[in-house]
């Protein structure tokens, strides 16, 4: 019985330092609290843990945490490459044997700067123990230093103390080197997440940053949310549901990968391989030599007339001209084209001119009459159906990847920001009741980056007092959340991000009270 009682003795505090080790979520708090159970269980003076790294700057161990009697302390990383092979912590390292030294002699200037005299007046003993993954490799050293009994006197550190250190070295390194991977694979996906965001932005000039500044428009409104006492008071955002916010955000657009250059990079109304508005103005050419002659031979033959017929030419040049411009004008597109200008496209369609071969051609064909009078943008009906199938891609695309459970709404926040609170908007037709808070702020967001961008081609950046106008009437028409949009104006996001993103000639409203 009383050998039972000495093993439970032994076991309780291991139990108690393992649990204490698995409640760790970070690697940084994990180091704290290793080195601290560790310098319990071993009654050492001070402890540090030495973290094993491997990527671009070569192999080393960096000190992520020394501790004495002050209390813990992180430290600012200290480097230890492994080609050092007689630092004793490296000798562990490389050999995955634990390390009993009962001297500080010879031990190494730099070695003993990290301990004298900020945690210990002087080194007397070390215990130097290896943590090991489940595949044997080292993942990181836990170096003690001074032993001491009741009274506080220093002493070598005990055999059974090195027992103890080699239990707790077992499970602490596999906990470590679960959390090391959990974050290499959240590094791994932050970095794919962003380099395909990159990869949208490149695709298009017309669109770039699109993708890097709405996730920046998306943070800012939800912490505005997260921060409402009023309608969001019930709303909040705990650190798993910020990540899985963020990566919805940089992915809400990966779709347009798969959307054809000739539509994404359409931007002119007659954008084709090229700009066919050259095209165009070649046959307006030809009609004013095919003018000047015309004129010309009426001269000859009524030579009485000479002045009238002058005159009578150069009104009929301007308004060739004026037609030219007005084509090359409703070409670049934008938010509107005049009903007014339409009817002038068709009624110059009606016109000929002569070809090369000498045969008489329409001077706008059916295909360039269809795209020059589009209403709105550079895009025919045709052609916008192509770019909103990107938000069918989109969701396709995420849904089919296997995300892990706190990442599970990432489609759903992503595949939401083109859909209107009355339910006519797409890819699925989602009333505002069917979505999420999450989902609604990212319509906020795509629709004020995409109406203060510096890099759409058919209009120039709008201002804060044109954007703001524009948001307030698709709030009216319930395209937006009437509660985000008014907490956008109230919480001042606007602002915030005019100041991060906009330029200053943009920057045009003090106070948005005209906007609710």
């Amino acid at each position: 019985m009383p050998q039972l009682h000495r093993i439970g003795d032994q076991l309780m505090p291991l139990l108690r330092v393992a649990r204490r080790i698995n409640e760790q979520r970070d690697v940084a708090t994990l180091a704290q609290t290793i080195v601290a159970e560790a310098r319990a269980l071993c009654r050492a003076e001070a402890g540090a843990l030495w973290l094993y790294r491997g990527d671009g700057g070569g192999e080393r161990l960096v000190c992520m945490v020394r501790q004495g009697e002050g209390g813990i302390g992180v430290t600012d990383e200290v480097e230890v490459p492994l080609a050092w092979s007689g630092r004793p912590v490296v000798r562990v390292a490389k050999e995955r044997e634990t390390l009993l030294l009962a001297s500080g002699l010879g031990l190494a200037e730099e070695d003993r700067a990290l301990w004298v005299p900020d945690l210990v007046t002087e080194v007397s003993a070390q215990l130097l123990v290896p943590l090991p993954n489940h595949d044997g490799e080292v993942v990181g050293v836990v170096q003690l230093i001074n032993a001491r009994d009741d009274q506080g006197h220093r002493l070598a550190f005990s055999r059974r103390q090195r027992v103890v250190a080699e239990a707790l070295a077992g499970y602490a390194g596999i906990a470590l080197n679960n959390l090391l991977v959990v974050a290499e694979m959240k590094d791994l996906l932050d970095a794919f997440v962003k380099v395909i965001a990159q990869a949208i932005d490149a695709k298009s000039p017309h669109t770039s940053a699109h993708c890097q500044r709405v996730p920046l428009l998306t943070e800012l409104l939800a912490r505005a949310a997260c921060q409402d006492h009023g309608t969001f008071a019930d709303f909040d955002l705990d650190e798993d549901g910020w990540y899985e916010l963020r990566v919805a955000a940089w992915l809400h657009d990966c779709g347009k990968l798969a959307t054809p250059d000739s539509v994404l990079e359409k931007s002119t109304k007659l954008q084709a391989l090229h700009d066919r508005i050259d095209m165009v103005a070649a046959r307006f050419a030809v009609l004013r030599a095919e003018l000047v002659a015309d004129f010309a031979e009426r001269e000859r033959a009524e030579p009485e007339r000479t002045a009238a017929l002058a005159e009578e030419r150069e009104r009929a040049l301007a308004e060739l001209e004026a037609d030219l411009a007005l084509l090359q004008r409703v070409n670049l597109g934008g938010e509107t084209m005049a009903r007014e200008d339409q009817e002038r496209v068709r009624a110059m369609a009606g016109r000929t001119w002569t070809d090369a071969q000498g045969r008489l051609q329409p001077l706008l064909s059916d295909d360039e009459v269809n795209n020059l009078c589009i209403p709105k943008g550079t895009l025919t009906e045709d052609e916008r159906a192509v770019i909103n199938g990107h938000m069918d891609v989109t969701l396709a695309m995420l849904e089919s990847l296997p995300f892990p459970r706190k990442l599970r709404r990432v489609p759903e926040y992503a595949g939401g920001h083109h859909e209107r609170m009355d339910g006519t908007g797409f890819p699925r037709g989602l009333t505002r009741e069917q979505m999420s808070i999450p989902a609604r702020i990212m319509a906020i967001a795509d629709i004020f980056e995409a109406l203060t961008s510096r890099e759409r081609p058919y209009k120039p950046p709008l201002k804060l007092s044109e954007a703001l106008a524009i948001m307030r009437q698709m709030r009216d028409d319930q395209h937006l959340d009437p509660d985000l949009y008014r907490l956008f104006l109230d919480a001042g996001v606007w602002r915030q991000y005019a100041l991060e993103a906009l330029d200053p000639e943009q920057r045009d409203v003090e106070e948005v009270g005209r906007y609710y």
